[in-house]
């Protein structure tokens, strides 16, 4: 039933089959020698079969009451109830595999042949029934490339204010499948906008502009290694026109993990910093100077230049600028070049804080300081990066700031 007949029917692959029955949970139970107990609550048990791999099984059911995101179910309900109360007529197919019959009662099949979104039955009650319905409509639509019917995207509109019913996690969950699933997303994130969904849910993003959705669709761009990988920098690029601190506050409201804060907000950050002056720069046809791409790298991080450069690609790509893809290529190629050959982080300096220490500068904040200092100045040239120099310039540097010290204070 639903998803899996749907896709099976647009001969795309599907993982998860759904498998309903008129049997209660306890008949389930009592058939199957392995089940667990996944929902009872909802009428679905985990039946395991002989290879330990678990299949979900739920009973017949209708709703008896919602609060627009979560249904108390009664058991006991016909084939043609249970999926009068499904969502879209394309999740409202039922296969029998016994008598190999298609059971279609609300035309989901007639849906799929025009590429249409609609709702089962009186879309504004499928709504209010489950707010999160809006939503997956939009993402149905996008991957699917489909339309979504007047009546229903009226009832998504309407519905739009109260999608603060749903929790922070749903919605992240709903942003994530989109930007994993769907091969150009703007079309799912300008429904979002347009419905006023990103107005009531992601308020950083109600008036996004239609260049930074296309931005998104540029990528992943190829070589890109794993889904979460392209699920940041889709993130890094919905969120490349908000400020550091929006995007910031934005996925902390979305409760995105600690590693998407990191990662997406750097991106967001530094393309907020040099985006529009790398930009401009490549547009002339030439890249900035050494010292200026050993700042970017300093600033971007060894390990993040492929997703900077990628993200800024795209935003480049979405923008009014023109730039030949094989500037892009080669400011790469020099990037990752500059970053692992030349001293572009403290660790790298030929002195470190113990050094610092012994030649007289006080353990502190001084210090820290006198390290960030001494890295800016070997990012203008890494041939000072040895110990002598950086020694001599610390000398210089402290006895300027400080004046003469006695012997004791130089330790």
């Amino acid at each position: 039933m639903g998803g899996a007949v749907r896709d099976a029917l647009l001969g795309l692959a599907h993982l998860d089959w759904d498998l309903a029955t008129s049997a209660t949970p306890p008949a389930v139970r009592r058939l199957f020698r392995r089940t667990v107990p996944v929902g009872i609550e909802f009428g679905t048990v985990g039946v395991l079969d002989r290879d330990g791999r678990m299949h979900e099984v739920t009973t017949f059911r209708h709703d008896v009451k919602t609060d627009g995101r979560h249904a108390v179910v009664q058991f006991g309900a016909s084939l043609d109830e249970d999926l009068a109360r499904r969502d879209f007529t394309i999740n409202a197919i039922a296969y029998d595999p016994i008598a190999r019959r298609l059971h279609d009662p609300f035309d989901g099949q007639g849906d799929l042949a025009r590429g249409v979104v609609r709702a089962v039955g009186e879309a504004e009650a499928r709504m209010r029934e489950d707010r999160l319905r809006a939503l997956r409509a939009i993402r149905f639509a996008a991957r699917l490339e489909f339309a979504i019917d007047e009546p229903t995207w009226q009832a998504i509109v309407a519905s739009a204010p109260f999608l603060t019913r749903l929790s922070p996690e749903r919605v992240k969950q709903e942003l994530d499948k989109t930007m994993e699933q769907v091969r150009a997303p703007s079309s799912a994130l300008m429904r979002w906008r347009g419905s006023g969904a990103f107005a009531a849910l992601v308020p950083a993003l109600a008036s996004v502009p239609d260049e930074v959705l296309h931005a998104v669709d540029a990528l992943p761009m190829p070589g890109l290694p794993s889904r979460p990988l392209r699920r940041a920098l889709r993130f890094a690029a919905l969120l490349s026109g908000c400020d550091a601190k929006d995007a910031e506050r934005t996925l902390r409201t979305l409760r995105a993990s600690n590693l998407e804060l990191s990662v997406i907000g750097s991106l967001v950050e530094q393309w907020a910093r040099y985006g529009d002056a790398l930009g401009e720069s490549l547009a002339s046809g030439s890249l900035p100077s050494a010292p200026d791409l050993r700042r970017l790298a300093a600033s971007v991080g060894r390990l993040r230049i492929a997703a900077f450069v990628r993200l800024a690609a795209a935003r480049w790509h979405a923008g009014s600028r023109t730039i030949a893809p094989a500037l892009v290529r080669r400011l790469h190629r020099t990037l990752l070049a500059t970053a692992f050959r030349d001293p572009i982080e403290i660790a790298d300096l030929a002195v470190d804080g113990d050094d610092l220490r012994h030649a007289g500068v006080a353990a502190g904040p001084a210090l820290g300081r006198l390290l960030h200092e001494l890295m800016q100045w070997v990012i203008e040239d890494p041939a000072r990066n040895t110990r002598d120099a950086l020694l001599a310039y610390t000398a210089g540097a402290t006895s300027a700031a400080d004046g003469p010290r006695s012997a004791v204070e130089r330790g």
